[in-house]
């Protein structure tokens, strides 16, 4: 049975219900969301509502635990226009979506057919802020990943499509469903396209599908 990782929708449903309607056509019915569900876009409200229905687990990313609390060692500043876009943010939302987020988890172990075990989170299974990219030192890589004792890794965070092999254990990063770029331009905008992954067993398909905003 296949398992779709989703993350980084930054509060763009028009985004997650296209990627939602293509789920239903390939009739992937496990889905698990690696973070940053919420902060950053224009539909907040309408995303929480719609990860509450569909019911998959959701981890929580730095931007999710941002409208919970404003963190005093943020590994980045915080800059005036993020607090402002949190504030309307949280002007949008009622006391069950803030329920909601807090019910989000740090990390959570899936079992996969063939008896594997993917272990899901944002940044790494250590911290949310943790950034693994591709160009990471081994070294760097294997202290955030290493040592896990399962078969594959799923973190989101860094909006970036890429899987790398790391102590034994096979890591996937789906990229961003409402919030993807192409980090290679020299001026990275954003674009409409939403991406996900699918795990078969041990393998991985990633997967991107064209969405168009309403302006």
């Amino acid at each position: 049975m296949p398992l779709a990782l989703v993350s980084d929708i930054h509060g763009n449903d028009i985004a997650l219900a296209v990627v939602v309607a293509e789920l239903e056509r390939l009739s992937v019915e496990r889905v698990v969301c690696l973070g940053d569900a919420v902060q950053g876009g224009p539909q907040p409200r309408e995303v929480l509502d719609r990860l509450a229905a569909l019911d998959w687990p959701v981890i929580l990313g730095n931007a999710d635990a941002f409208l919970l609390d404003v963190p005093v060692d943020s590994p980045e500043p915080i800059t005036e226009a993020q607090l402002e876009r949190r504030a309307w943010t949280l002007s949008q939302l009622e006391q069950r979506h803030l329920e909601q987020i807090r019910a989000f988890v740090p990390t959570l172990d899936v079992e996969l057919d063939g008896g594997l075990t993917l272990r899901a989170f944002h940044g790494s299974p250590h911290s949310y802020d943790d950034v693994v990219l591709p160009e990471s030192p081994d070294g760097q890589v294997e202290k955030l990943l290493g040592g896990s004792g399962v078969d594959l890794l799923a973190g989101g965070h860094t909006h970036l499509q890429w899987t790398r092999y790391v102590d034994g254990a096979l890591y996937v990063n789906p990229g961003s469903v409402g919030l993807a770029y192409d980090r290679f331009d020299d001026d990275p905008q954003p674009k409409e396209l939403a991406e996900y992954a699918i795990v078969t067993g041990g393998s991985v398909e990633f997967r991107r599908v064209p969405w168009q905003s309403a302006s």
